[in-house]
């Protein structure tokens, strides 16, 4: 495998590392010395540079990806075709694969399925509007970002379907288990190819499972080819039957009875997303050999044909009209005669048999109320006949081709979707086998709609949920979405009538469930110039207002760096977005710092450190005061650090982002926090004892007031301090804010002033 990590092309791409591998090409994240950014660069192996036919495709590659401009597809900054080196450098995708998402959770969710297939169906449109058809969508080539949206990649076998649209002479090109079947038959490919793809996609989404699979590839392709998938139901039966409908729409074998493009695919998408109880009216499974269904009567019963015996034919005349043979000619005369007789008979039965059957199929209610033709007609069955759909009392009750075969056991229940009086199910099942002359008994459940039952309490669950449990009840259910942004997607609002109403059986239940039918949600245009962004919005259907916000930011200046609202909010159409610019100016401001100097009673030097580099150095004098700092910076989380004479004696982390900035995690290096600190005690000592007590235990805010006293020894003492320190202040003993006033009492001799 050829392998660039660690060089550098073209004076500026930074290989790093190999993030994937394809056929012809190794995909390395790089580093963008020019622009400051990381990007993907695609090079063709260096086997492949020979072969013209690689070359063209890989040509192809970054010709398709060049005209095409979409939010889900990835981006394309820069591409060489030099003789020993051809690559495409594009936008790096931090994410996983959709196939590794899917192999991850099993199988999605019709949310998540739905969620990705209008993004892949979107970038398709735009690419099918360029006259670029993909060829090879397969979840492996569509990345998946942590906010959710994918990316569309590796156009590497696509091509411009409006001049390249022979018959291919690399046959099934493209991934097997995705490719369309005429991909598999090496046919003129266009849009629709990628739309079959994009079945298959969502049949592994919602099921978890490929529809074909084998051990070789050929065989997987023959299935392409000749075989229909097990319908996603059969597999997963909560599917919606739309969401299936649409799957095996885009899965037809033919071209022509596919959607026709990813926009007609999109508009049923759209349609099920309003109402995920939908039934499209064209089933979009056409059965190759369909059931044939036969009229609902029983056949006439075979009747033993009637065996007549033959005839003798007359003997032949003789010439000479002798009469010597006249008691042989009385006896054939007999034999005639009974021929004639069984002749009248046999026609006579066979009429009868006719009436039976005409009259049989005409009325066959007559037949019934007759017990002796109903005998006839009703031969015995050998197996129990389909009483579902008939009406207990009218087609079943008392009707003599049944006595004699069943007893029937009647259970009344409540049945959605069955008139009353209508058997909904049975037990056993129509055509288990019933021995010879036995009396079977069957259970029919006959619907009885006319009771009242209490409305479940759904509120909270998933619709889907909610349906079957409210059906069970012997409810008829309707769907309806209702918008709402706080509840997640289908969970249900409310019932009409409401949860706890006593309700007649077999009346409908509205279910309200979250919805966000109609919303738009905000695609992710930061990254882009003005303009561009601002048509991104627009072909949303939302408006930008043209007044634009700048921001210092270590982005290229008129860059968009944010917009309100941002990318994945739902908004209603029309909904206006204001854009942030970048005045390419690294964002920067200044910070107050306060703490207090160590009392030596001598000078020093005081040095400034701004993440590890050196910003301030000036002389001070260390007298235990209050001393102030006004430091200038950029960047979030900065480590700020002073010295004293070549020693740590203060830290802090400053955020210049704001304005001010703001100071965090302050702390002096003999431990005590700058915010708090324990108030030492300072009575009795000297005005300047006290001050550098106090300083050294970070206490500034000094307050002295000088009382006369008489005694000479409290001349310059102090007498009193609040609040009081050492252990008798506060619950927590002597532990207060560094900001805390410090008032404090020294004694002066009268007229020492």
């Amino acid at each position: 495998m050829d392998n660039y990590t660690g060089k550098r092309i073209d004076g500026r791409y930074e290989i790093q590392e190999v993030i994937g591998v394809g056929g012809m090409a190794v995909v390395y994240r790089a580093y963008d010395n020019i622009d400051d950014r990381i990007v993907a660069v695609k090079i063709l192996k260096d086997e492949y540079l020979a072969n013209e036919e690689f070359r063209r495709r890989f040509k192809n590659e970054s010709k398709a990806i060049a005209v095409l401009s979409h939010p889900n597809i990835v981006k394309v900054y820069n591409v060489s075709y030099g003789d020993k080196l051809q690559y495409i450098v594009m936008e790096y995708v931090e994410g996983i694969t959709l196939k590794e998402y899917i192999e991850q959770q099993g199988r999605l969710g019709i949310k998540e399925t739905v969620h990705f297939t209008m993004q892949i169906l979107r970038a398709l449109q735009h690419a099918h509007d360029k006259g670029i058809v993909h060829r090879d969508i397969k979840p492996q080539n569509i990345m998946l970002l942590s906010n959710g949206s994918i990316k569309v990649t590796d156009f590497g076998i696509a091509r411009f379907s409006y001049s390249d649209t022979k018959t291919m002479t690399d046959s099934a090109i493209g991934s097997v288990h995705y490719i369309s079947p005429e991909q598999a038959k090496g046919e003129t490919t266009d849009d629709r190819a990628d739309i079959y793809s994009v079945g298959v996609v969502m049949y592994e989404m919602l099921t978890g499972q490929l529809p074909f699979q084998s051990d070789n590839s050929v065989s997987v392709a023959l299935m392409q080819l000749q075989n229909e998938a097990k319908r996603p139901r059969e597999l997963n039966n909560n599917i919606p039957v739309g969401l299936e409908q649409i799957v095996m729409h885009a899965m037809r074998k033919t071209a022509r009875e596919r959607y026709q493009s990813a926009a007609e695919m999109l508009l049923d998408i759209e349609e099920f997303k309003r109402n995920p109880t939908i039934r499209f009216q064209k089933d979009y499974f056409v059965d190759n050999d369909p059931t044939k269904y036969v009229n609902k009567k029983p056949s006439v019963p075979t009747v033993p044909p009637v065996v007549t015996p033959p005839v003798t034919p007359p003997p032949a005349v003789d010439p000479g009209f002798g009469l010597e043979n006249d008691d042989e000619e009385t006896e054939n005369d007999g034999n005639r005669k009974t021929a004639i007789i069984l002749g009248v008979v046999a026609g006579f039965v066979m009429f009868i048999i006719a009436a039976i059957a005409i009259l049989w199929f005409v009325r066959p209610e007559i037949i019934d109320s007759i017990p002796v033709l109903n005998k006839i007609v009703h031969t015995e069955t050998a197996s129990v006949p389909d009483f579902v759909g008939k009406n207990f009392e009218k087609d079943i009750d008392g009707k003599a081709k049944y006595e004699g075969y069943y007893n029937f056991e009647i259970i009344e229940e409540p049945k959605t979707g069955y008139e009353n009086g209508v058997v909904h199910a049975q037990d056993p099942k129509s055509g288990t086998e019933r021995k010879d002359g036995e009396v079977m008994t069957v259970t029919l459940y006959v619907t009885n709609n006319n009771k009242k039952s209490i409305v479940p309490d759904v509120v909270g669950m998933n619709w889907e949920q909610a349906q079957k449990q409210i059906e069970s009840k012997g409810f008829k259910v309707y769907i309806v979405p209702e918008m709402n942004l706080t509840e997640s997607f289908g969970t249900v609002l409310r019932t009409d009538p409401k949860v706890g109403d006593e309700v007649d059986v077999g009346s409908t239940i509205n279910i309200y469930y979250a919805s966000d039918a109609n919303m738009i949600t905000v695609v992710d245009a930061t990254g882009w110039d003005v303009s561009t962004s601002t048509a991104l919005l627009q072909s949303q259907g939302l408006k930008v207002n043209p007044v634009v916000i700048e921001e210092d930011s270590d982005k290229p200046a008129g860059e968009v760096i944010s917009h309100s609202p941002k990318a994945g909010d739902l908004v209603y159409p029309g909904t206006e977005v204001v854009l942030t610019v970048s005045t390419g100016v690294p964002l920067s401001s200044e910070a107050k710092i306060v703490f207090n100097l160590p009392s030596k009673s001598s000078r020093g030097t005081l040095e400034v450190f701004v993440n590890n580099e050196l910003s301030q150095e000036k002389p001070v004098l260390l007298d235990g005061s209050s001393y102030e700092l006004l430091v200038q910076g950029s960047g979030e989380n900065k480590s700020v650090k002073v010295y004293i004479d070549g020693k740590e004696h203060y830290t802090c982390t400053v955020n210049f982002t704001s304005n001010p900035a703001v100071v965090t995690n302050a702390t002096y290096t003999n431990g005590f926090n700058v915010t708090s600190a324990k108030l030492p005690d300072v009575t009795g000592k000297t005005e300047t004892e006290a001050r550098s007590e106090l300083a050294a235990a970070g206490f500034w805010n000094v307050y002295v007031t000088g009382v006369p006293v008489i005694d000479p020894k409290q001349n310059g003492v102090i007498l009193s301090q609040s609040p009081k320190g050492g252990t008798s202040g506060s619950l927590f003993g002597s532990i207060y804010s560094v900001d805390q006033k410090i008032d404090l009492i020294v004694g002066q001799l009268e007229g020492v002033f």
